[in-house]
């Protein structure tokens, strides 16, 4: 086990819920910083919250990593620290959970890695949420929008 946690914060944003979003990552492991951002035409909150996420641990190089990720989205924290996904998994998803395209994905990328969730209160005063935030809207008001597959699959 390599022994820096990687620090990963993330924030994502939806301009409508569903309307056009985007997410933002801060990578940071021994002084390194790393900034990720996408933005997509349709899509929602809880789905960039994730996205976030997902792209932060995948961009990660190494297995076994000890990660601590901090987000301002209390469905993304309770969903995996109170067990609740897992849950999801063991039923698939049923009475639709929403997400499963994307909490699935997050969960293998979960298996590779010692993951931490902390909840940090959104536009606070917390500078590396902040800034993940500014890279989300930005993003999500930004050209070349992508199609956020997953969401016109499910929801529509």
């Amino acid at each position: 086990m390599h022994h820096d946690p990687v620090i990963i914060y993330t924030d994502g944003s939806s301009r409508g819920n569903p309307g056009p979003g985007g997410y933002g990552t801060l990578l940071m492991w021994k002084g390194h910083v790393k900034e990720l951002s996408a933005g997509y035409k349709k899509t929602t909150n809880n789905r960039m919250e994730l996205m976030a996420v997902i792209a932060g641990l995948e961009s990660l190089k190494k297995d076994g990593m000890k990660v601590h990720i901090y987000s301002d989205s209390q469905y993304v924290v309770k969903s995996v620290e109170q067990g609740w996904l897992k849950n999801w998994i063991a039923t698939d998803f049923k009475g639709g959970k929403k997400n499963k395209d994307l909490w699935l994905r997050f969960a293998d990328l979960a298996r590779h890695h010692h993951i931490q969730f902390h909840w940090v209160k959104g536009h606070a005063s917390n500078p590396h949420n902040n800034r993940c935030d500014e890279l989300a809207t930005q993003a999500a008001d930004g050209g070349g929008l992508m199609e956020d597959e997953g969401f016109e699959m499910v929801d529509r």
